[in-house]
């Protein structure tokens, strides 16, 4: 490390899911094992593996037949939300012994930031190794730790090395240890960004990443490609937060799998008023208004695409013009041939609900008051007698919209694939 670098351990608990699993049932721990949706409502994707099962080729996100073809003798295990989250919760009180600055990164991984707490690079080593032993006592997992100059060198040194590992990535190594790695492990590249790398631009790896210049990068990524261009050169600088850090929310939304196929433009409607009125709800309660609403889309054969658009009036969290930009953005920007097995309305571009915007000059204001008292009356009666006490008749109970509500869950289902809002802007379809 340099002079006046900040020390950032990056901790990745390895398979989280699969090895927690496998803690639980020890008969697990010497086979093939992986944590899997639910089968049931239509969730049967592959979550996590243990080592095992990654050996034989099993990979997250696959379908579950698809692993098992691979490796017939792999157990199953359905995923237990309330147990992982007792595991991460305690992991991250082990990671605030080190630091107030812990930022958690998904269930599994969190940021560490030790500048304060050492003299040099070997007190840091010691650190990363004892918090690898109190997670192996405490938890009964194990998990690799990265250390770096920036959260981006430290969560690259944590996938370096699995499981149960250290790895260092000074800055003077910076472009020795992290360019001749594939541009799939430089955060912020998914599949989409990949298959643009490799078709379009010819990038391979990091250090491809790096030599491009960052304003051919943002002009083909947009604002999200001036930050991977920093990421790729070590540039990158922000700060871990404080653990006790909440962040407002760049988006809220809520995402669907049905219990049978949406096959007309009636069975889409339905279930895309049924998520609007469940964002909407979950608006107001957090005293937010959305500019633009995102629909995402997986087909029965599981490809899936994001289409976004900008309600044109103003910004809103009543349930019609959230459902209707949705709609409209489906009807499109979608052409509607195969079945769909999931669908996602996510309201992003979040505003204070008192604040104040910029109106369109067509804008109802009749209209926009008469819907906002009607939204407050239901949501009076929900918080008084519960949320199914009063509900709109196009999301009557049947075979698609018969799904229970919970203020509380997460917008992004684990297994689902919902998009970030700033993957989605601009890019049209985008297939996974």
């Amino acid at each position: 490390m340099m002079d006046g670098d900040r020390v950032i351990l990056h901790s990745d608990i390895n398979g989280f899911f699969a090895n927690n699993a496998c803690f639980k049932k020890p008969a697990m721990r010497h086979k093939p094992s992986a944590v899997c949706g639910d089968i049931k409502l239509r969730h049967g994707v592959v979550l996590s593996v243990n080592m095992l099962a990654k050996l034989a080729g099993v990979t997250v996100g696959e379908t579950i037949g698809g692993a098992l073809k691979k490796c017939p003798e792999l157990v199953i295990e359905m995923l237990d939300e309330q147990d992982n989250e007792k595991k991460s919760k305690e992991a991250n009180r082990l990671y605030a012994e080190y630091s107030d600055y812990v930022q958690p990164f998904g269930k599994d991984e969190a940021w560490i930031d030790i500048t304060n707490l050492v003299r040099g690079i070997y007190d840091a080593l010691a650190i990363a190794d004892e918090i690898r032993k109190k997670m192996r006592e405490r938890t009964g997992l194990t998990c690799s730790v990265g250390i770096g100059f920036n959260k981006t060198s430290a969560k690259i040194g944590s996938d370096l090395m699995k499981p149960d590992a250290t790895t260092l990535i000074p800055r003077e190594k910076f472009e020795e240890i992290v360019w001749p790695l594939p541009a799939d492990k430089l955060l912020g590249v998914n599949s989409r960004t990949l298959r643009v790398f490799k078709e379009v631009m010819g990038i391979h790896t990091i250090g491809d990443v790096a030599r491009v210049h960052a304003g051919i990068m943002t002009g083909m990524f947009k604002k999200h490609g001036y930050y991977l261009h920093r990421y790729a050169t070590g540039q990158e600088n922000s700060p871990v937060t404080h653990k006790d850090h909440i962040p407002p929310p760049k988006s809220i939304g809520n995402i669907e799998t049905t219990p049978r196929d949406m096959e007309t433009i009636d069975d889409v409607r339905r279930v895309v008023y049924t998520l609007a009125e469940r964002v909407a709800s979950r608006l107001r309660e957090q005293k937010y208004k959305a500019r633009t609403v995102q629909l995402y889309i997986r087909e029965f054969d599981l490809k899936s695409c994001a289409r976004q658009g900008k309600i044109e009036s103003s910004p809103s969290f009543v349930t019609p013009s959230i459902a209707e930009k949705a709609l409209d953005v489906f009807g499109r920007r979608y052409a509607f041939k195969k079945p769909l097995r999931t669908i996602g309305v996510k309201a992003a571009g979040l505003v204070p609900d008192d604040g104040s915007y910029q109106c369109s000059f067509f804008n109802d204001i009749e209209w926009n008051e008469k819907q906002e008292k009607i939204a407050f009356a239901m949501d009076t009666l929900r918080k008084m007698y519960g949320y199914n006490i009063i509900n709109r008749a196009i999301t009557r109970e049947d075979d698609l919209t018969n799904i229970p509500f919970d203020y509380d869950r997460s917008s992004y289902r684990v297994g689902s694939a919902f998009i970030e809002s700033g993957e989605v802007e601009g890019y049209g379809e985008i297939i996974y």
